[in-house]
């Protein structure tokens, strides 16, 4: 990685602005049940532990939820730093506002070693906007700028691509890593290399499709795109939604997946039902020749979990993104649930990329069985797709 992190900068005494990502499902998850769900918090702490270590004056921001530039009070960050209290044995101050003369005066009173959460930044419209005034409010409470956010570093916000037009802008540890493990993915990977690719759509993963064809040995589709997959050689796919628009696109990455000698795989049995709902159960197990009609195509049958996991266990090094069923609804976790814990058991560099994908393995208490667990879902996969990311584009490189 070229880019500058904290190691490349002095950080003693200065005041650290820190863009974070804190944004945990509080509004589904609730309040009290916090400490269950608190992986993002918990992901930034190497970051912050080194910036108190080193006696900087931390400041750390985040957005939490969708309030729509306006305050939501069951989206305030109080809750957060009540978390990150507990979860750093020391206190830490909470401002109810992002900018401004109150935030002026509690950053100005901190002292080294201190540390400081601002109000959820999206309280404020011209976060999402990458209003330049706001950005240079934020900025003026710092000496330095650290990004951390990688679930956000795809988003050109004033807090991610604002701030570090104005201040010394580094890499936190957690965002290092990030760029680190996809690079090497994508590089300079163990081979033999394979990818599971799962998810609702095609088109999230269009990018990443054709970026890993001449990358892998091992290519695995399954889930709603594989429905897709599924409909483009023509079989039955019966109620499930489709994308007609990307039926060419998967035809193509096929084609060139077997033109390079890659195992490609889409399902070869499937498990359907007669209703797409939560409380929906199984009408069985068909190949995916003799997929009925009236059904939905829910998960991947026994016979491709297996042929699957057989395929996996010759990879050296794995990429996961994207559940292979509906794994939200109970009765369609099992192809998944399976996928997962093979996974986990191999001895090999695994990669989860995020998003649903790194909420099944911490749903099923895995997460540390994996050599690395993504923080962004959609700011991986752009990453692996090959784009470069405003947050991370914005920062200085080595060397200047």
């Amino acid at each position: 990685m070229n880019k500058q992190t904290l190691e490349d900068i002095e950080v003693t005494g200065k005041r650290v602005l820190v863009r974070v990502d804190f944004n945990v499902p509080i509004e589904e998850q609730g309040v009290d049940k916090l400490p269950q769900y608190d992986q993002r918090i918990r992901a930034s702490m190497p970051t912050i532990r080194y910036l108190l270590d080193h006696s900087a004056r931390v400041v750390l921001c985040s957005h939490l939820g969708r309030p729509d530039g306006r305050v939501v009070e069951g989206l305030r960050m109080a809750p957060i730093a009540a978390r990150l209290e507990a979860l750093l044995g020391r206190p830490v101050k909470y401002v109810q506002d992002c900018i401004g003369p109150e935030v002026e005066k509690d950053v100005a009173a901190l002292k080294p070693g201190e540390v400081l959460l601002l109000e959820n930044l999206r309280f404020y419209p011209g976060e999402t906007a990458n209003d330049q005034m706001f950005a240079r409010a934020l900025a003026s409470l710092a000496d330095i700028f650290v990004m951390d956010a990688f679930a956000v570093a795809h988003r050109a916000h004033a807090s991610t691509v604002g701030v570090p037009q104005h201040l010394p802008s580094v890499a936190g540890f957690l965002l290092a890593r990030e760029i680190e493990v996809v690079g090497n993915v994508l590089g300079h990977p163990e081979r033999p290399m394979g990818a599971l690719l799962g998810g609702a759509k095609v088109s999230d993963k269009v990018q990443v499709l054709e970026n890993l064809v001449p990358r892998v040995s091992v290519l695995l589709i399954g889930g709603g795109m594989g429905v897709t997959f599924l409909r483009a050689l023509g079989l039955p796919t019966g109620r499930s939604q489709i994308e007609e628009d990307l039926l060419e696109t998967a035809t193509r990455v096929r084609h060139q997946a077997l033109a390079k000698g890659i195992t490609f795989h889409i399902p070869q049995d499937v498990v359907v039902a007669r209703e797409f709902e939560p409380d929906a159960q199984p009408l069985g197990v068909f190949s995916a020749e003799e997929v009925p009609e009236d059904s939905y195509i829910m998960d991947i049958g026994p016979r491709t979990v297996e042929i699957y996991i057989r395929n996996l266990q010759r990879c050296r090094t794995i990429l996961w993104n994207g559940p292979v069923g509906v794994f939200e609804f109970p009765a369609f976790a099992e192809g998944t649930t399976k996928l997962a814990r093979a996974m986990a058991s191999l001895d090999a560099t695994t990669i989860v990329g995020g998003g649903s994908t790194a909420e099944v393995v911490e749903e099923l208490g895995l997460a540390d069985r994996f050599t690395h667990v993504s923080t962004g879902g959609g700011a991986s996969l752009e990453l692996l797709g090959g784009k470069e990311l405003p947050g991370i584009a914005a920062l200085a490189n080595r060397g200047m």
